[in-house]
């Protein structure tokens, strides 16, 4: 006996069309319009380093002069000579190096608590350490002068590294991150016996390299620009940051454009090498940051 096999709707419904794509000359102006942005972005940073390379007369001419043929390379050897840039650059690197190791350190291993450990009022503890970004640093500016100045820390560099040395940002950042570690990893590595530092060094750590490069990246060229605290804490002139110490020489060479741009050439060029050697990073852990799984 045959057996007649009817088609079902299903069988029979016509294929679904494919996903629409967008044309490629939409593609080729959505190139264009972010390399127009970015040329659009970077303008003022080459005018700053070509200013840098000219005469001091030839800075602000009319109309601007966009390449220039005979850069004037002694900019950078006259401002060494005349302002004290080697203690400043040497004193941002000292800072920017210890507060953004402290800030990985302490920021990686309280987000591993607030994440990964159950404790009576976690949540609330959490909520109220978080809270504190809302707060703006001119409000408690003063006490907070106060009690470095009982402690004996203001005019020292350990002054803007005890400030700085905690951060509730760096603490949401890896929060967020550690999250999306499954717990059934970490229940398996407690049953084999290791321990929670154990855990966070041996687990967490490795595994949370995107999250620590952009926490990284983020505090380094946070302490890096930092302006008011330094201004406020360090008043002696051999403890100055380049920040402070550009505003120095601004103020005593304020005709001297073109070793103003060599100044600032030197002050961003540091961070911009960072960000270049770590930008895979960045932008990696910038994506899986905020994601929860």
């Amino acid at each position: 006996m045959t057996t007649l096999l009817v088609p079902t709707p299903a069988e029979t419904a016509a294929p679904a069309a494919p996903a629409r794509r967008p044309s490629r000359v939409w593609r080729i102006l959505g190139y264009l319009a972010l390399a127009a942005a970015g040329a659009v972005v970077l303008l003022p940073f080459y005018w700053m380093v070509l200013s840098s390379l000219k005469g001091n007369n030839d800075v602000f001419t009319i109309p601007v002069q966009w390449i220039t043929t005979d850069p004037v390379w002694s900019n950078y050897a006259d401002i060494w000579s005349r302002s004290n840039m080697s203690t400043w650059l040497g004193n941002t690197v000292v800072l920017s190096a210890v507060v953004t190791m402290l800030q990985v350190l302490t920021g990686s291993f309280a987000a591993y608590g607030f994440a990964k450990i159950r404790f009576p009022g976690r949540d609330v503890l959490f909520l109220a350490y978080i809270g504190t970004l809302a707060v703006p640093w001119q409000s408690y500016m003063v006490p907070q002068f106060v009690m470095m100045t009982k402690l004996q820390l203001t005019d020292s560099l350990w002054s803007i590294v005890a400030l700085q040395a905690f951060g509730a940002l760096g603490v949401f950042m890896m929060k967020q991150f550690y999250e999306t570690v499954p717990d059934e990893l970490l229940d398996a590595a407690r049953i084999d016996g290791m321990s929670e530092y154990g855990i966070y060094r041996r687990i967490m750590l490795p595994l949370s390299v995107p999250a620590l490069a952009s926490l990284t990246l983020i505090t380094a060229v946070t302490t890096w620009n930092d302006y008011m605290g330094p201004l406020i804490y360090l008043r002696s002139p051999d403890l100055w940051t380049i920040q402070i110490g550009l505003k120095s020489f601004i103020s005593q060479y304020n005709a001297e454009y073109a070793l103003i741009m060599t100044g600032s050439v030197l002050s961003v060029l540091p961070i911009v090498v960072v960000f270049l050697l770590g930008q895979r990073y960045f932008v990696e852990g910038i994506a899986t940051t905020g994601l929860k799984g």
